[in-house]
């Protein structure tokens, strides 16, 4: 029985290690700074869930009216984005939000402002997965439930050439 207990202490003690020397996923390659900058939406896509199953997305009519969207996020936090509203059912539009980014987290979170709204009066808001930042690429991963998983709108978003 003791052999028992010394084996089953070595043996968690030896997955502790492993798991702590794995690798992170891109929390020590993602900086705030490569998120700062105005970016285009280039692609949105979908993972774990068809299309026609996310029926509104971040407040609006589809995840396709963020198609070729434009968005423009300075280092104070400040933002906005920019719907063209191309699409069926899509009405164009220009949004201010505040925003921030947790690298360690790996999370992007940002509040919608409507006139005259202080960031700190609103208290409701929408948080992704902050996937990737590289210099001239970001992707952006926001969950949907979708039956009993977790499914993704994957935003692949290319920074904007002045």
């Amino acid at each position: 029985m003791k052999r028992i207990l010394v084996i089953a202490a070595i043996l968690c003690s030896a997955i502790m290690v492993l798991q702590s020397c794995s690798s992170t996923k891109n929390a020590s390659t993602i900086k705030r700074g490569n998120v700062t900058g105005t970016w285009v939406l280039s692609n949105v896509s979908y993972e774990g869930v068809p299309a026609i199953a996310v029926r509104s997305f971040l407040g609006e009519a589809s995840a396709s009216c963020f198609n070729g969207s434009t968005w423009s996020l300075t280092n104070s936090g400040n933002g906005s984005y920019i719907l063209s509203g191309g699409a069926e059912g899509c009405v164009a539009k220009t949004q201010s939000i505040f925003w921030s980014a947790s690298p360690a987290d790996q999370t992007f979170q940002f509040k919608k402002l409507e006139d005259g709204d202080k960031a700190k009066n609103v208290d409701q808001g929408y948080r992704l997965v902050l996937f990737s930042a590289t210099g001239d690429s970001m992707v952006l991963k926001s969950p949907v439930e979708y039956g009993s998983t977790t499914a993704y709108v994957v935003l692949n978003f290319s920074k904007a050439t002045n």
